[in-house]
């Protein structure tokens, strides 16, 4: 581990979270980090492009899309010259680490100036720019590399920062034109950017469910006019009153030539007679406010860039911060370019099936899955089987919950198995609410939020004869379920009772959905994301609220019951100060945090804030946000923040004796006793008359 007076310093061409985790990490572990303004043209100019960073001049920035410093693309730093003056430029600050975020191209240069740095030293060096010592202590340079790129064109990781956000852009425009297209029945076809990777084509032809998607990796086959006309033609045919074709603006046929969306329009309208409509979104998807998954996704990056940094030694190669599955690695950086590289010369050369394979197993497991969910095959051409699956949705509703349907029901028909939808999860199951379903039943389904089916959180443990009963009735030979907590026990539960009933002698799966995330074996639950980007959203609104108040700290209670994830991730993308959970037992002396009067906003989840409330049991639990510290349910205290500094936990009496004498030194409650306070100002003492004794008290420590 190197010494605490480690440099950095930061390119960007991607996304504010990953500057923010660079900057604070570093100065946690003790190193001082600069910002290169304008990237490599920065870099080269010198002068105030080049700037220490406080922790402080990356505060409120994670809500803020594109760069704080400015991205510049610099044709100097391809020069000789101008890598010698880079080199200067940094030698002056005693500069030797660097974090990079940016593309195959930004990383490519950056892994060039790391080659020759020692030549670019000695020449500094002859031409009495630098002296001895400066080359003696600067004579290593390390880079570490952060891909940013909403095309997600990366070998190597699953995710490049910018990218998820981007197709949240997709998908909001698709959502919007989807009611317009349904009401008018059109047809809209949309380009979205890809000049290279079709990622973002085929993730929100997926997430839509998109009728035809064209993609540079994989050219649709000679005579795909035909096919596809056939096929909106007969999605039409089903009732369907709208189709969306998505293109990638790189799209090509076989041939290499060119698959744009006004030559599709034309094609549709000359041979079908479809309205139909065309919609470029450009570069809408580069903008806007980050997702929270791109916020989480640059955080751990940005981490895990400073760590590599102070681990390099003077062999270590340069390497590149990837996500692969659930978790940030570092791989050789030349190796991951190389490979990017790779897939455009497949294309090239016509090898497309070696450019869907280049690109990774995400990108080849995504383009089967629409294949699969988006062809629908003959009934002569499925297999035959005798296998009758049910599909059951279990707990709290959950978005995505739609979408796993869809998919499970259209993949247990290409199979040839007879699919049946079960409503309100296990106790329909016990009423006979049970139905065959079909393919064109779960169209439209993955834009849809809540349960389609209905779903319940009642246990089948009480049920289990009735349950039987039905399985035997309807022959189920397995079973889906999909949905929380309650989905998991239910499970348990039908396969504890085998011995007694042997329908529960089938195949069991459960698929986790549920905003908690709190399934075991599971990293990630089908509606968790969606329910951080709406903590998230909420709290860039109470950003721009607290902005114009002095003083002003902000509660916010999550869902979780006993799972922290959604406070914890919640409070990590929206930058909170302070994070209460279950899983970490704190008491009121613990809300004595140095900084808690610096807050903006504080994130608490929801069985905490009960111990914090002191909530009775028949407290209403649907999902709550205190927006401001005076809003609370009548009689129920509050956490309350007052002009002198005042923390309080009070009753509504209280709270107005707060207010009406804000310079009092005790005040007396006649209402609760689970009065008390915590003061840096001008309140010494509670007194409540309910109490046995008077409520606690306990100085805030504001140094």
């Amino acid at each position: 581990m190197k010494p605490p007076n480690l440099f950095f310093s930061i390119l960007l061409t991607g996304m504010n979270a990953a500057v923010r985790a660079v900057v604070r990490m570093g100065i946690y572990v003790g190193a001082k980090v600069y910002f290169i303004h304008e990237g490599y043209q920065g870099m080269v100019d010198g002068g105030d492009n080049i700037k220490e960073a406080t922790w402080e001049s990356v505060s409120s920035m994670l809500q803020v899309g594109g760069t704080v410093i400015g991205s510049a693309r610099c044709k100097e730093f391809r020069t000789h010259e101008g890598r010698l003056k880079a080199a200067h430029n940094l030698v002056q600050r005693g500069i030797t680490n660097l974090c990079v975020i940016g593309g195959d191209g930004s990383l490519t240069g950056a892994n060039l100036f790391r080659e020759e740095w020692s030549g670019l030293l000695n020449e500094l060096l002859e031409q009495g720019l630098i002296n001895e010592e400066a080359v003696s202590s600067n004579s290593v340079l390390h880079i570490v590399g952060m891909v940013g790129s909403i095309d997600n064109d990366f070998c190597g990781t699953d995710m490049t920062i910018g990218t998820d956000s981007a197709l949240h852009r997709i998908i909001e425009v698709v959502d919007a034109i989807m009611t317009t297209a349904q009401s008018h029945q059109r047809t809209f076809v949309l380009e979205v950017m890809g000049r290279h990777c079709g990622y973002l084509a085929l993730v929100s032809a997926l997430a839509c469910g998109a009728d035809w998607v064209f993609i540079p990796e994989m050219p649709p086959d000679d005579g795909w006019e035909d096919n596809m006309c056939q096929k909106l033609s007969e999605s039409r045919s089903r009732g369907s009153r709208l189709n969306i074709i998505i293109v990638a603006e790189g799209a090509t046929d076989r041939q290499g030539q060119p698959i744009t969306s006004s030559f599709v329009k034309d094609l549709v309208v000359r041979c079908l007679g479809f309205d139909t409509r065309v919609t470029i979104l450009g570069h809408v998807q580069r903008g806007g406010t980050p997702s929270a998954f791109d916020r989480i996704l640059g955080s751990r990056m940005g981490v895990e860039a400073v760590l590599a940094l102070l681990e390099a030694s003077t062999d270590t190669p340069a390497c590149v911060v990837s996500l692969v599955g659930n978790q940030a690695v570092r791989l050789p950086l030349m190796e991951c370019v190389q490979m990017t590289q790779e897939v455009q010369k497949a294309m090239d050369e016509k090898k497309f099936d070696e450019a869907v394979r280049l690109r990774g197993r995400s990108f080849e497991n995504n383009l089967s899955t629409y294949r699969l969910l988006s062809y629908h095959k003959l009934d002569s051409e499925l297999p035959n089987s005798s296998f009758n699956v049910a599909v059951l949705n279990v707990g709290a509703p959950a978005a995505g919950m739609n979408a796993a349907v869809r998919s499970a029901v259209r993949v247990g028909i290409t199979e040839g198995h007879k699919m049946f939808a079960v409503n309100d999860g296990f106790e329909g199951f016990a009423k006979g609410q049970i139905k065959e379903i079909k393919w064109g039943d779960v169209g439209g389904w993955t834009g849809q939020g809540g349960s389609l089916l209905g779903t319940k959180r009642t246990l089948p443990a009480k049920r289990l004869a009735k349950i039987a009963e039905q399985m035997r009735i309807h022959n189920i030979n397995a079973l889906l379920v999909i949905g929380g907590f309650e989905a998991y026990v239910g499970l348990l539960e039908l396969s504890s009772a085998r011995d007694e009933y042997p329908e529960f002698c089938v195949p069991m799966v459960m698929v986790p959905a549920t905003v908690s995330n709190n399934i075991p074996g599971s990293d990630l639950s089908i509606g968790s994301d969606t329910a951080l980007n709406a903590i998230t959203d909420t709290c860039d609104r109470i950003k721009q609220s607290a902005s114009g108040t002095k003083r002003r700290v902000f509660i916010i209670e999550t869902m979780g019951g006993y799972c922290g994830y959604l406070a914890t991730v919640g409070g990590l993308a929206a930058g909170a100060d302070t994070v209460y959970i279950y899983e970490e037992a704190f008491d009121i002396r613990d809300l004595q945090v140095r900084n808690v009067i610096k807050a903006k906003h504080i994130h608490i989840d929801r069985s905490v804030t009960y111990i914090l409330c002191s909530a009775r049991q028949g407290r209403d639990p649907d999902y709550t946000i205190i927006l401001h510290p005076e809003i609370a349910l009548r009689d129920e205290p509050i956490v309350e923040l007052l002009s002198s500094n005042v923390w309080i936990l009070c009753c509504t009496e209280m709270r107005t004796a707060m207010k009406t004498l804000p310079q009092t030194s005790s005040i007396s409650c006649t209402q609760r006793k689970d009065a008390a306070c915590l003061t840096a100002g001008r309140t010494s003492s509670v007194t409540c008359s309910r109490s046995d004794a008077n409520a606690t008290f306990l100085p805030l420590d504001v140094r």
